[in-house]
């Protein structure tokens, strides 16, 4: 099954969304942040990438120019409690292929993750 990187400093976070995919037979790697996430992007290559955008060392959008900066294109998506519009329209636009709020929802996530994973990749 396919490989998700998790990008989020909350542990709570990581697990409820690790528990969410694991459970739809997703394989899981988690980053406590951006920085630390963009390594493991770089090194592990997976399949797709969730990750906030408000993290200390490298935050979300950071992160999302980091990856076009690189050339990355693994399909990323941005979980976030922040709802404003501004917001999402930048990480559509820095590459993010999904923005979904928080709080998690599996009706949400798990649609989102296979249509990112499908060949055409976009929501």
């Amino acid at each position: 099954m396919s490989t998700i990187l998790i990008i989020d400093d909350s542990s709570f976070q990581r697990t409820l969304i690790r528990k969410t995919l694991t459970n739809e037979q997703f394989t899981c790697i988690e980053a406590d942040n951006g920085r630390l996430g963009l390594e493991m992007a770089e090194r592990e290559s997976p399949d797709a990438i969730i990750v906030d955008l408000l993290m200390p060392d490298l935050n979300g959008i950071e992160f999302l120019q980091a990856i076009q900066e690189k050339g990355i294109t693994i399909p990323v998506i941005v979980l976030t409690s922040d709802i404003q519009d501004a917001t999402r329209d930048l990480c559509l636009k820095l590459g993010a292929r999904s923005f979904l709020n928080k709080p998690l929802r599996p009706d949400d996530l798990i649609p989102a993750i296979r249509k990112v994973l499908e060949p055409s990749g976009d929501i």
